[in-house]
């Protein structure tokens, strides 16, 4: 199976620790988030990697090369312009003709990538997204409302669990009927014409651990945690 890692962004959030060099190359413990990723797609049986890159490409180039070095393949789609998290899968669909996997290459999570990919297969449906529960802590006293606005109930300070994406993500290669040539084009977007279209669109519900490192206190949990994953370093 092929896998498409998104490692073109600028890392804005994650500044200053992406001051200097791309996100992706952000090293956690002694290696690059990047790295970390691809040796776990690898051993799970991944070993054909399209790396789609924009910001500071050529520094990412450089140290992956073409993957030998890491016992894998890897190619690249440079985006000139941003093209969102699906819109850069149409520089390569040529290449997607089979199942694939697509997921952001800063992600840090001990998730079985082969029970997600058989997950997917049984559930015959056209994507795949991974994922994570969230609790969100309302700091307020939270009430609902009938349709002629009389209070039915009230919530004090509530805790909503909401199941998230992980950036983690299978599709078939019917997707690019619904992803537009070259153009800006995000996974919500994607999601949304699917479901509109009547088209199944699956949900993977991970058990564990999982960490999007998008901010320096996310990139500092991750420094502390990284010693305590199995099957991640």
């Amino acid at each position: 199976m092929k896998a498409v890692i998104l490692a073109g962004g600028k890392g804005t959030r994650l500044r200053p620790y992406t001051t200097a060099f791309p996100k992706p190359l952000v090293p956690i413990d002694d290696k690059p988030i990047l790295e970390i990723v691809i040796k776990q797609l690898i051993s799970n049986g991944i070993d054909d990697i399209i790396m789609a890159v924009g910001h500071l490409a050529e520094v990412i180039m450089a140290y992956f090369t073409d993957g030998e070095k890491f016992n894998t393949n890897i190619k690249y789609s440079w985006e000139k312009e941003p093209l969102g998290t699906v819109g850069a899968l149409s520089l390569v669909k040529e290449e997607l003709n089979e199942t694939f996997l697509v997921m952001n290459g800063d992600v840090l999570s001990d998730i079985d990538y082969k029970k997600l990919i058989n997950n997917h297969k049984q559930s015959g449906s056209i994507a795949t997204i991974a994922l994570v529960k969230r609790s969100v802590d309302i700091d307020f006293g939270v009430v609902e409302l009938s349709n002629s606005n009389s209070i039915v109930d009230y919530h004090e300070k509530p805790t909503i669990d909401h199941p998230v994406s992980m950036g983690i993500y299978i599709f078939e290669p019917k997707i690019f009927d619904y992803i537009p040539e070259k153009e800006r084009f995000d996974l919500p977007d994607l999601v949304k014409k699917l479901i509109k279209n009547g088209e199944n669109v699956n949900g993977y519900l991970h058990d564990g651990y999982w960490l999007d490192i998008g901010r320096p206190e996310d990139y500092e949990k991750a420094c502390q945690d990284i010693g305590k994953l199995k099957g991640v370093k």
